[in-house]
């Protein structure tokens, strides 16, 4: 069979109303301290994909609007909903008080690998992302609940901030998702 790429009208997407409406995941995003506006646009638009319910800017984090965030998130930060909190422990331990988890995606010792790791139905989370150089501060790292990390096998001892949400996210939150693919094509 000969495949044809399908019209941005064929993918059936819900409207900018109707994503604000829909019920959202559990989760939420902290970018701790991100510099790259190119990233936190890729956050953006990767939560939105997954319908995460809210990304916390923190620290240097750029807020939109701001013409490079919206390069990548082609519109996702109008439909994602987002605060900015001058200090991540702030977010942190609010965000603990109402009953979130708190995952730290950074290598540290004890830390989870993700293949390990699930997410427990009915549990609210929190995937806090570091900045570029220095990665998640290492006060928002004590205060986790645990750490997570992406297994890497090449030279490099990390992975762009952007690749990360998007391996952490898909891998943990498409199994809450059902396929319709597989249902239109066994």
């Amino acid at each position: 069979m000969p495949y044809r790429k399908l019209q941005n009208d064929e993918l059936h997407r819900l409207s900018l109303d109707e994503y604000k409406s829909v019920e959202k995941l559990p989760v939420v995003i902290l970018l701790d301290n991100v510099r790259s506006q190119h990233n936190i646009g890729s956050a953006f638009r990767t939560s939105d994909a997954f319908r995460v319910e809210k990304i916390y800017l923190c620290g240097i984090t750029a807020t939109p609007p701001h013409r490079e965030i919206h390069k990548t998130a082609l519109g996702a930060e109008e439909s994602v909903a987002w605060e900015y909190a001058e200090a991540t422990v702030d977010v942190v331990r609010e965000l603990k008080a109402r009953g979130y988890i708190i995952v730290a995606v950074e290598q540290a010792e004890g830390s989870r690998s993700l293949e390990d790791a699930t997410l427990r139905p009915g549990q609210k989370y929190a995937f806090v992302f570091g900045n570029e150089v220095r990665g998640v501060e290492q006060e928002v790292v004590a205060l986790s609940d645990y750490c997570l990390e992406v297994p890497q096998f090449g030279t490099k001892h990390s992975l762009n901030i952007s690749v990360t949400v998007g391996i952490i996210l898909w891998h943990l939150l498409h199994p809450l998702f059902p396929n319709k693919r597989e249902e239109e094509n066994p």
